[in-house]
């Protein structure tokens, strides 16, 4: 009766519409590396030098909390940067959000790694993981049951052992 009233199918098709509009928005916002790779987070801190051979920059998602015990962060390894080795004594899991890169479990033969690719480094095992040498790495990673502990730093990765493809 009130030509001022204002259905509920009117607003919902009103919202959808603002965040569709957001969404493209936000998508068409997204900064890119000089690399290629598409950033979803903020860069975020440069991890120290003795735990990386080049620039790695890390962004914290979900802080470390007796909780959730799960410790959650975005990795930007430059290309050509990789981790030393290292464990953990949960493991870890990666999901590569996008381009190109490497990881090797110690005793196993070094893999390349892309966007969609989920890696599992199971506890206690070392491991390492980078950027190729011509592509930038995007990596969220996974740290469950950190009551175990979060990581033990190991020694550089060789160029011999980032280059063997063996």
């Amino acid at each position: 009766m009130n030509r001022h009233r204002i259905s509920a199918a009117s607003v919902a098709a009103f919202a959808f519409a603002a965040l569709f509009t957001f969404s493209c928005n936000e998508q068409t916002s997204k900064k890119t590396a000089n690399d290629g790779v598409e950033a979803i987070f903020p860069k975020g801190e440069l991890g120290p030098a003795k735990n990386f051979t080049g620039n790695a920059w890390n962004y914290g998602l979900v802080e470390n909390d007796s909780i959730f015990t799960t410790l959650v962060g975005n990795v930007y390894f430059e290309p050509g940067a990789r981790s030393n080795w290292h464990t953990h004594p949960a493991g870890q899991i990666l999901i590569i959000t996008d381009g190109v890169g490497y990881h090797q479990l110690e005793g196993q033969p070094r893999q390349t790694i892309k966007k969609g690719d989920v890696v599992k480094c199971p506890p206690n095992v070392r491991h390492w993981h980078g950027a190729s040498p011509d592509t930038g790495l995007q990596q969220l990673y996974i740290i469950p049951n950190t009551e175990k502990g979060i990581v033990e730093w190991r020694q550089p990765v060789t160029d011999e052992e980032y280059n063997n493809a063996k």
